[in-house]
């Protein structure tokens, strides 16, 4: 009989149950205060642990580990090791010390470091997140590590993610003093990122050179049937892909990965998988885990996953809804309103926080998600538009502008909300369907932050809501502590931070130009591309908020934005090159090669005293088409081939000619595929792609 999932969930997992089992009772508490307080483990701590991670490890099949660690590639990276320990006899014993767990050395060269690192200074460190658990994982342990150069600074995004953690945590810590909890040690950010992708066949993708090379289809016209019978979205599973997902699920479930929810996404051929919420830090490492387990597990069933934010032209994109909140040590959530008046201001205290980090931070966090695919995708088929507002819904809209300007805030007829008095009005959870075009919505004891794309990292986004959080809380708690009169001033704060920053709440339609045109007039920032966005990093502001709450060094901040830079240039030259050789080698020839069969006929029909009509206008189009085709091709090639070396002005130069030579080859070549017969076209169409048997 097949186990069940209660049985085997967290299996390949060395958690703390089971370190509670395999340490003695000594080095057990020592690794606990680690974790709390941060301190580093001693020698002979790590060596025990160590040892019992090697025994769980090789009982569980492995003979390899890994320090597993997250680059600024956005993907992870991990470089194996044996177990075995050559003896004088010609034998061998298992062996691992402390040593080896708590620090790794692998070649730090070739990782993207924003000029960190030059090519002849290889040498980078791994060192062991010991609040993240290591896993067993196809006969290697995995050991979850930071990454950082020989002179400390952060070449990963875990690093910045837990000094981001830290940060709101110390200032939330403040905050909640304030109100009487003497309890609460540490203020947890929590997430729960949902994970949208698309499932296509192997054998058509194969046949697709822009989806191996690219992630998405560079050329594809519109099929005859698209989304709009909206029968997909949370249809029926097919048969193998409920099969598939199966699979996945038991594998993330053995390496501990809380998945929870799994259904069809909008798209013809879009699903969605969703996990239980943890920590940041956690959530981050099982995300990553969930990327590379959907391409793996979807390989044995024949499919391939594709994870890139637009791969369909004319079809809702995939995101990776961000849903954030605060939780103390003691299981509260900062963010679920309470049922005392106490409870409920302090509530308040936390949204006003938000809300204010929110607005001054927008360009910062529209930076964090400003990358290629994302431009395809942001601002239409439901994803939010590049102008960061929130989304509050009419209760709490309600509650705050009570509180700016003394008018009813229920029916009832109760004039002006007295903070720590008054019982706040009961806030629906999930009301967040209601605005599918907000960027940043709240949903009743969280904010689904919906812009980050589907194939990065949640690590950037969270860092920034993190370090916002923590810079407000700072503020409100320095002018609050030592206040004669708490409740009295706490309103007074309400009332000034809600009219200050009550431009970014909004709830209205996102895509309606009369919300982009009021936006502008609000003052609210429309970073549109990423070439408009990633400028942000750079930005004094931003860099002394990082820097100020120890996050990152300066030196740091800009490394990372040369990094997004570097990346950008470089996906749109390896599209602009991939079109133009699918271009060369697969559509002319295609095209030439239909054009010719439709003048043979025409000929054939001409001869034997037939009209020909048909033919001869066809071959005409497809002619010219073809022509149009072949010198926008040649403007493409010439505008990669003129790329400035200067980053900066690649970057503009990348939106502003390469891809607008792509888009005018794309047109072309669409509208080529809608006059070359089917077998004559070099590759699978959207239909084939969209709507292939299950």
């Amino acid at each position: 009989m097949k186990a069940s999932p209660a049985e085997y969930y967290g299996s390949m997992v060395f958690d703390e149950k089971t370190m509670k089992e395999r340490l003695s009772g000594a080095s057990f508490t020592t690794w606990k205060t680690c974790i709390t307080t941060g301190e580093s483990l001693d020698i002979s701590t790590a060596n025990e642990i160590a040892e019992a991670m090697k025994q769980w490890a090789v009982e569980r099949g492995a003979t390899h580990y890994t320090h597993w660690f997250q680059p600024m590639t956005g993907a992870t990276a991990e470089k194996h090791d044996s177990f075995i320990s050559p003896t004088e006899d010609g034998r061998a014993l298992m062996d691992f010390s402390g040593k080896e767990l708590v620090k790794g050395e692998p070649d730090a060269s070739s990782f993207p470091s924003g000029g960190l690192r030059s090519t002849f200074e290889a040498r980078g460190y791994t060192a062991w997140d010991p609040t993240s658990f290591a896993f067993v994982k196809e006969h290697s342990l995995y050991i979850p590590t930071i990454f950082c150069s020989y002179s400390g600074q952060a070449l990963d995004k875990k690093t910045p993610l837990l000094k981001s953690m830290d940060a709101v945590s110390r200032a939330a810590v403040r905050i909640l003093r304030l109100f009487g909890d003497t309890e609460t040690r540490r203020v947890v950010a929590q997430v729960g990122p949902e994970q949208e992708y698309f499932l296509i066949d192997k054998s058509l993708y194969n046949r697709r050179e822009d989806l191996r090379m690219t992630g998405r289809t560079l050329f594809g016209a519109r099929p005859p049937r698209g989304q709009e019978m909206e029968d997909h979205y949370f249809g029926m599973i097919k048969p193998r892909v409920a099969a598939f997902m199966q699979d996945l699920d038991e594998e993330l479930w053995k390496v501990g990965v809380p998945s929870k929810t799994k259904h069809n996404e909008v798209a013809p051929s879009q699903h969605e998988m969703a996990p239980v919420f943890s920590d940041a830090n956690t959530a981050s490492d099982h995300n990553q885990l969930a990327m590379e387990m959907l391409k793996k597990v979807a390989d044995r069933h024949g499919f391939v996953a594709l994870i890139h934010e637009k791969p369909f032209r004319y079809v809702n994109g995939s995101g990776k809804h961000d849903n954030w909140s605060l939780s103390t040590d003691t299981g509260k959530n900062l963010f679920r309103p309470g049922s005392t008046p106490s409870q409920n201001a302090q509530f308040l205290l936390f949204l006003a926080a938000f809300i204010k980090g929110v607005d001054e931070y927008q360009e910062l966090l529209r930076a964090t998600v400003a990358f290629p695919g994302n431009d395809h995708r942001l601002g239409a088929q439901e994803a939010p538009p590049a102008v960061i507002s929130i989304f509050l819904g009419d209760e709490l809209s309600a509650v705050v502008d009570s509180i700016i300007s003394g008018t009813d805030y229920t029916d009832t007829g109760k004039k002006t909300l007295e903070i720590g008095v008054d019982v706040l009005p009961e806030i629906p959870l999930d009301n967040t369907d209601r605005n599918r075009t907000s960027p940043m919505a709240f949903t009743g004891n969280k904010f689904e932050f919906r812009m980050p794309g589907s194939s990065q990292s949640i690590a950037g986004p969270n860092v920034v809501l993190n370090a916002a959080m923590a810079e407000e809380l700072q503020q409100f708690a320095e002018e609050l502590e030592g206040s004669e009169h708490f409740m009295e001033d706490l309103q007074a704060l309400l009332k000034r931070v809600f009219t200050e920053h009550r431009r970014i709440l909004f709830d209205g339609n996102g895509y309606d130009e009369a919300w982009i045109r009021e936006a502008e007039a609000r003052g609210l920032s429309n970073l549109k591309s990423t070439a408009d966005a990633l400028t942000a990093y750079t930005d004094k502001k931003n860099e002394e908020l990082l820097i100020r709450h120890g996050i990152y060094m300066e030196e740091e901040m800009e490394a990372r934005g040369i990094i997004h830079v570097e990346n950008y240039k470089t996906v749109i030259n390896i599209e602009g090159r991939t079109m133009a050789d699918m271009i060369r080698k697969s559509i002319l020839p295609a095209a030439s090669e239909y054009s010719a069969v439709l003048c043979s006929r025409a000929a054939l029909k001409k001869n034997a005293g037939i009209g020909a009509s048909y033919e001869t206008e066809l071959a005409r189009q497809i002619s010219d088409e073809t022509d149009a085709l072949a010198k926008a091709c040649s403007r493409l090639e010439q505008s990669l081939n003129q790329m400035p070396g200067d980053n900066i002005e690649a970057l503009h130069y990348c939106h502003d000619e390469i891809i607008r030579d792509m888009d005018e080859a794309r047109d072309i070549a669409d509208r080529l595929e809608l006059m070359v017969d089917k077998k004559y076209w070099p590759f699978p169409t959207y239909a084939d792609l969209l709507f292939s048997e299950r």
